[in-house]
């Protein structure tokens, strides 16, 4: 309802020749996405993620991620190939953790960290927050292929330790869901390329609404044209969790 009196806010702005879409109204777009994404409980999933690099043997990692949207915890446990069976990584006060199951080590990360040295990041497999996180512009409408796309200039907001401290996406005037994103340095360079070509939606009972998820995540490396990444979301459950699987603890279990 929210995305809808935007939308028609926008379209009636465009009719009459007026300004662009205001600060607010673009704050209210970030917020319907978000809130399409988000579960309001808990979130596990398997998911595969394929890296790809030229003149090397693609590897295919599989992942069990979970998440807690009352206190934005975070999880992802690797599951294969074995060589990395029992890594993982933890999001707890904002801070991410790596578990090296191999030395049984703990290392601070940051956002930026390639998450098993793929292509994503910790963002990619975590509902979104953009309304949270970056202030909007309006960067006016594009056609991306088929789709009349909604194009929004996104900067981080002051003191948060994201991936990217600047990020542009093309949003899906239809279906409202994010089809295109690219994320840059401070000084403009681009970063990172991603699309967004498949999405569906789960019930949650926690919510007692729909949520989507991006069942397929296709991103490419713009330093290294060599290196891209894609992420299949396999099986998804918002069903409630052990309050204990978010621990370190509970992530150091699994590799005994």
């Amino acid at each position: 309802m929210v995305w809808a009196c935007v939308a028609l806010a926008a379209a009636g702005l465009a009719r009459t020749g007026r300004a662009a879409p205001d600060h607010a109204q673009l704050v209210e777009m970030l917020r319907a996405i978000d809130d399409r994404q988000q579960n309001a409980g808990d979130w596990s999933s398997v998911v595969y993620i394929e890296q790809k690099e030229r003149g090397k043997v693609a590897v295919v990692y599989e992942t069990i991620t979970m998440r807690r949207s009352a206190d934005q915890k975070f999880l992802i446990l690797f599951t294969k190939p074995k060589a990395v069976q029992g890594q993982g990584y933890l999001r707890i006060d904002r801070n991410l953790w790596f578990y090296d199951a191999s030395v049984g080590r703990w290392d601070r990360r940051t956002e930026r960290e390639r998450i098993g040295g793929t292509n994503s990041r910790r963002a990619d497999f975590d509902e979104s927050r953009l309304a949270e996180e970056y202030d909007p512009e309006d960067g006016g409408e594009q056609m991306l292929g088929v789709h009349a796309t909604q194009v929004l200039r996104l900067r981080a907001k002051p003191g948060l330790d994201l991936a990217f401290p600047a990020v542009t996406i093309w949003v899906d005037k239809q279906t409202h869901n994010v089809l295109k994103r690219q994320e840059f340095a401070l000084s403009g360079r681009l970063l990172r390329t991603t699309y967004y070509p498949t999405w569906k939606r789960v019930y949650s009972r926690s919510k007692k609404a729909d949520v989507w998820y991006a069942q397929e995540i296709r991103t490419f490396d713009e330093l290294d044209k060599t290196s891209s990444s894609l992420i299949s979301v396999k099986s998804v459950d918002p069903s409630p969790l052990d309050p204990n699987i978010f621990t370190k603890a509970w992530l150091e279990s699994r590799s005994r």
